[in-house]
């Protein structure tokens, strides 16, 4: 899926996140948040999103049309098949 830039902060809305990053947590009044006391839904990692680096890279063009055959996505695809290869091979020597 692929996601929209959010528009550019405006200089007050910047000047309004810098004045609120410089009040202590003391002053900060969650009242209205309730407690949260059941985290069995919880998911690790969820919101974690891993710095991105732009990159040339050449690849076989059969191996581009296979991943391209399910449409947009693919550089995603590609990106998680070569984490699942890092992920079994991590700790294996590289000769």
């Amino acid at each position: 899926m692929k996601k929209g830039n959010s528009d550019p902060l405006t200089d007050a809305q910047k000047a309004e996140l810098a004045a609120l990053e410089a009040l202590p947590d003391s002053t900060i009044d969650t009242t209205d948040a309730p407690p949260v006391t059941d985290w069995t839904g919880a998911q690790r990692g969820k919101f974690y999103r891993p710095v991105k680096k732009l990159l040339s890279l050449r690849l076989d063009a059969d191996l581009i049309a296979w991943f391209k055959e399910d449409g947009e996505g693919y550089q995603t695809r590609i990106n998680e098949a070569l984490r699942e290869y890092v992920e079994k091979h991590r700790g294996e020597s590289v000769s």
